[in-house]
């Protein structure tokens, strides 16, 4: 059995499907009955055990001694991806942890299909960094050779508005001009694309279909910094003016506020640093606030609870409570929808624009496409829906998979 496992590495959740002698895409459950499994790693240091996906969130905010981490993907294309860091006593380059990551998906992949994959394709983003080809092409090699090193042969890669515009071509009846998009963890990415049943059986080289491309480096993880930094930071002492009348440094709150960087806030040097800012308090109350989540390295567990209140607020349109009383009794915050709609709106315009001007490349007007095809998790979110059908009135919006349309095609793309 020829076996192509399509891998969607993302930023806040990866998917896998695998697909075998030409037959159809099949998701795989990657935890439990789940199909998408959070990037995320804990090296539990009380047993000495590694954990993928909900289980190492849960192990974490269950207080277990050891490092959690996630979005590790933003750090491709950066010279932190090279850098080693301590785990259990060891020292592993993140590159090495990224291919922990890939080499537990591909074990999972196999205990459920019984082979050794002969292809795995690996989702991209359109840019992993903007307005830099250097960069990019180096993220690309440095996700190469983390899949290669945990061990995967003959690895391709595919964009991933692409592997989605395939996915959503199984469904078609009837040919369509449809923009694609893509709203990951790490970024928004876009393909106006013709795609139908006929097209599909021609195989070979699509090229000719993909009429324009266009990503920007915003994705959910962007909002989440976002709601963290006006939600939450301002109880630490964000803003914060003090005793100088000048406020208090902010590059702490923003390392807070974004996943990939809060563990380098737990160090001794950064402590110390932290410590330091008492001064710049007139409330010292904040400024204890803040020392407690560092010294109880609580900042993943402020992390996942605005996450967590930007998921239910969109969902349910109701006001979000972040219950803070493990940071101290009594202390909370809140989010509803329109100041979930107020704070994003920047964010959501640039994305936005980037959608207008990729059907721009194109050559066609928003009027002129049949259907906004939307994948990835941050697709869901009500601003997002609402902005980007403000933007292309009149063409439906079809929500397909979010998380594991991309994966799925990823193996009908190989083919191509």
């Amino acid at each position: 059995m020829a076996l192509t496992l399509g891998i969607d590495f993302g930023t806040s959740n990866s998917a896998a499907a695998w697909r075998a002698d030409g037959g159809p895409a099949r998701p795989l459950a990657l935890e439990g009955d789940a199909h998408a499994l959070p990037t995320a790693i804990f090296f539990n240091a009380e047993e000495r055990k590694t954990h993928f996906g909900r289980d190492a969130v849960t192990q974490y905010l269950a207080g277990t001694e050891g490092r959690l981490m996630r979005s590790l993907k933003s750090l491709l294309g950066s010279a932190l991806l090279l850098e080693t860091t301590e785990v259990n006593g060891q020292g592993m380059s993140y590159q090495d942890i990224i291919g922990t990551f890939l080499k537990e998906v591909v074990a999972r992949a196999r205990a459920q299909t019984g082979a050794e994959p002969e292809r795995v394709v690996l989702g991209r983003p359109v840019h992993f960094v903007d307005d830099d080809p250097q960069r990019d092409a180096l993220a690309q090699q440095m996700l190469l050779q983390a899949a290669q090193a945990a061990g995967l042969r003959h690895v391709g890669f595919q964009l991933e508005p692409i592997a989605a515009a395939f996915d959503y071509e199984q469904r078609l009846d009837r040919e369509q001009l449809v923009l694609v998009t893509d709203i990951g963890g790490g970024t928004s990415d876009f393909t106006v694309v013709r795609l139908g049943p006929q097209r599909a059986r021609r195989g070979g080289d699509r090229g000719s279909d993909i009429l324009a491309t266009r990503g920007v480096h915003i994705g959910g993880t962007d909002f989440d910094q976002k709601l963290s930094l006006e939600q939450a930071m301002p109880l630490l002492g964000f803003r914060h003016v003090g005793p100088q009348q000048r406020e208090v440094p902010s590059p702490v709150f923003f390392d807070l506020a974004t996943w990939h960087l809060i563990h380098w806030r737990y160090g001794p040097r950064a402590l110390r640093e932290a410590q330091a800012l008492r001064v710049n308090y007139s409330d010292l109350t904040l400024h204890r606030r803040l020392m407690t989540v560092l010294e109880q390295r609580l900042g993943h567990h402020l992390a996942n609870d605005v996450e967590q209140a930007k998921i239910g607020c969109s969902r349910d349109g109701h006001t979000a409570l972040l219950a803070l009383d493990y940071i101290e009794r009594g202390l909370s915050a809140s989010l509803d929808a329109p100041t979930l709609t107020h704070h994003l709106a920047p964010l959501l315009q640039r994305v936005v624009q980037c959608a207008l001007d990729c059907v721009q490349e194109a050559g066609l007007q928003p009027g002129e496409l049949d259907a906004v095809y939307l994948t990835g998790g941050s697709s869901a979110l009500t601003p997002f829906q609402q902005a980007l059908q403000q933007a292309f009135a009149g063409t439906p919006l079809v929500e397909g998979d979010l998380f594991g349309g991309v994966a799925a095609g990823l193996v009908y793309g190989a083919r191509a």
